[in-house]
């Protein structure tokens, strides 16, 4: 089984130009969803290295010419994936995860099976196949209790776009099944079969064209992390995980620039040694160096030993 991870340096030479050049909206020029000032990747894959072995390949995808500098091109088992090696030409650049989740399965070469992993997601203990897929075959899924926005309000202007996209998937899946309050899918590594995304996109073909061709994430964009797992329930090709191993094995923190939340957030992290565990950036425009210090020791110091896919 391979990983996919999807990755981008807001701070790469001209990155920030070509953002404006497309938009002027503050949502779009978030900075939180571009920046890339704690190496984070370079630790996940340590700890994926480190905690799921069995992990045959890694596939970056990126923007071209984007590469993160301590990554090791040439290194086994690693393949870097430019957007234009497996998008439509016509909707490029983009810069919506959404979009770019929604056409990861077309990935050339990519295992019938994978894991996709945002560059903020870490490791902390072991992992086995069977934390991901059910011994008949049906896709786990790792939903929270919080429930997710009604499907009436996706229009609603004040929703952030990750809002209203939860909310506009809900009121698809209600059109398609039936109405019914769902949670959050847990900040965890999703498992996608090839075929059954395909059998996804497939009966919401415009939509997905429509998520896809939207550079920026926009109304009416379907968010496939939340949607696909839903789906895969509705047609009984998914299983939910019990809720006390959710919360058990999966934690997220928000990185923010107040020092004691940090300090608070990472020991808990440590203490409870989740099987993995996301580190957001909320830092907003002005992240506190003394709070990115501390992150990065922290990192630094859980996961100390480089991987194969570092430069030496």
């Amino acid at each position: 089984m391979d990983v996919v991870y999807t990755w981008v340096d807001g701070a790469w030479p001209g990155y920030p130009e070509l953002l404006n050049q497309y938009s002027d909206k503050k949502q779009d020029l978030n900075p939180n969803r571009y920046r890339d000032n704690l190496d984070i990747l370079k630790y996940s894959i340590r700890s994926l290295v480190q905690y799921a072995p069995w992990i045959r390949r890694i596939f970056l995808v990126t923007t071209r010419p984007q590469l993160p500098a301590w990554l090791d091109t040439e290194a086994e088992g690693l393949t870097v994936v430019y957007h234009d090696e497996f998008f439509d030409p016509t909707d490029l650049p983009t810069f919506n995860s959404f979009a770019i989740v929604a056409n990861l399965y077309k990935l050339p070469g990519v295992s019938r099976r994978f894991l996709y992993l945002e560059d903020d997601r870490l490791f902390l203990r072991a992992t086995t196949v069977d934390d991901f897929m059910a011994s008949d075959g049906r896709t786990k899924i790792w939903m929270k209790w919080e429930g997710t926005d009604a499907a009436s309000g996706y229009e609603d202007p004040t929703k952030s776009p990750w809002e209203a996209g939860l909310a506009y998937s809900n009121q698809l899946l209600n059109e398609r099944y039936r109405r019914m309050r769902r949670g959050s899918v847990k900040h965890s590594p999703l498992f996608v079969d090839t075929r059954l995304f395909a059998d996804f996109s497939a009966q919401w073909k415009e939509e997905m064209k429509r998520t896809s061709a939207s550079r920026f994430r926009s109304m009416q964009n379907i968010p496939a992390e939340h949607m696909y797992p839903y789906w895969l329930l509705h047609e009984g090709k998914g299983v939910a995980v019990p809720k006390w191993q959710v919360y058990r094995d999966v934690t997220y923190l928000g990185v923010e620039n107040w020092m004691f939340m940090n300090v608070f957030g990472l020991a808990n992290i440590l203490l409870r040694r989740p099987k993995w565990y996301s580190l957001n950036d909320n830092f907003n425009d002005n992240p506190n160096p003394r709070v990115v210090k501390l992150v990065s020791a922290f990192l630094e110091r859980t996961y100390p030993m480089p991987s194969r896919f570092e430069k030496h």
